[in-house]
């Protein structure tokens, strides 16, 4: 027997409390996986055109599931233009894997994301190149989900670095203005801020430049986690080694190259566990836009359910969603330790 396998298992029995507890564990799991395993596979249903297909005391009905997919994933995005919302979120995540993996960066990147942004728009919208237009409150769904995510942490993540240099500066202005915006921010829920980001927005910019709905939301949603993620970035500021700081001024280096070269690399190194935290938080922080009559992934899940054929299968609809978004979250999760093992490994093998 292999290494690999003997060590867990040393692991398991490595004292007889451990044992003991391990075997109750394990017990207590196969004792919830078997009625699970029971209701959402053996039992199942998987086909009907109705809740008369899934009788009381039957397993999951995943026939509604079947039947609801497309309403669920997409929306209120017509039927017939639906493979446009499938390539343009597709994409949009395509450029997102990209930009995360380092072999890609450099000036080709960012010509492909402002290639890939077109492409993305023109299929979401349509309205040329004969595509049928699609107003962007019927946009909902998955790609809604998709796109608040990666725009919401994206430009929120972008925003808080000049919040945090300001909190993080000596001079007196940058840094209070900084704090009071932090502070502020992070003393209402997020739900608060979209309903501002709703409510107000059109009575203080101009008539005619007021965003939609969609274009609402994520600025309540940058202006949100920008503030969360300039405090963690101010950790990270504050982590660095002042060494760093003094090395970098007696070699004459300005602010500017000091901080993009020198301490922010170093800074988002630290804390990106948090900042992959605060990715999912805001992956799961979009359903709240519901509350603002919008139709992200768990709003349409929601919709499913008033359909007078398929009554009570919330559990099937909840389940499903839950899913998706564990799996979102698991990659997101998954990327972030595999990342950080690789900076850790960069820096043990310089060292």
């Amino acid at each position: 027997m292999s290494s690999a396998v003997i060590a867990p298992l040393r692991n398991l029995f490595r004292s007889p409390l451990a044992a003991v507890l391990n075997l109750l564990a394990l017990l207590a799991f196969a004792a919830i996986l078997k009625p699970v395993v029971e209701w959402g596979l053996i039992d199942a249903v998987w086909t009907g055109e109705n809740g008369s297909a899934c009788p009381q005391g039957s397993g999951a009905c995943w026939a509604f599931i079947r039947d609801k997919f497309r309403l669920i994933i997409f929306g209120r995005f017509p039927l017939e233009e639906q493979w446009r919302a499938l390539l343009a979120t597709a994409l949009l995540v395509a450029l997102v894997i990209a930009s995360l993996t380092p072999t890609f960066w450099g000036r080709r990147l960012a010509l492909a994301w402002a290639v890939g942004l077109a492409a993305y728009f023109l299929l979401m919208a349509g309205g040329v190149l004969g595509l049928t237009p699609v107003d962007s409150n019927d946009w909902g769904g998955l790609p809604l989900t998709i796109l608040l995510t990666v725009f919401g942490t994206g430009f929120g993540l972008v925003l808080s670095v000049p919040v945090a240099l300001a909190r993080f500066s000596k001079l007196p202005v940058f840094r209070i203005a900084a704090t009071i915006y932090i502070e502020a921010i992070r003393g209402v829920p997020l739900i608060s801020v979209l309903f501002m980001a709703s409510i107000v927005m059109p009575v203080i910019l101009p008539e005619g430049l007021t965003p939609g709905g969609i274009g609402r939301a994520l600025t309540g949603i940058v202006i949100f986690f920008a503030a969360y993620m300039a405090e963690v970035l101010r950790g990270g500021l504050q982590s660095v080694p002042r060494g760093q700081y003094e090395a970098c001024r007696s070699l004459g280096m300005r602010y500017a190259p000091m901080m993009g070269k020198v301490v922010l690399p170093q800074a988002f190194v630290i804390v990106l566990p948090a900042i992959v935290n605060m990715i999912i938080s805001a992956l799961k922080g979009t359903s709240l836009v519901v509350i603002v009559a919008m139709m992200d992934l768990l709003g349409t899940t929601k919709a499913t359910l008033a359909d007078p054929d398929w009554i009570g299968f919330y559990v099937e609809a909840y389940v499903f969603a839950g899913l998706i978004y564990a799996v979102m979250c698991g990659g997101i999760s998954w990327y972030g330790r595999w990342i950080e093992k690789r900076f850790v490994s960069a820096r043990q093998h310089k060292r």
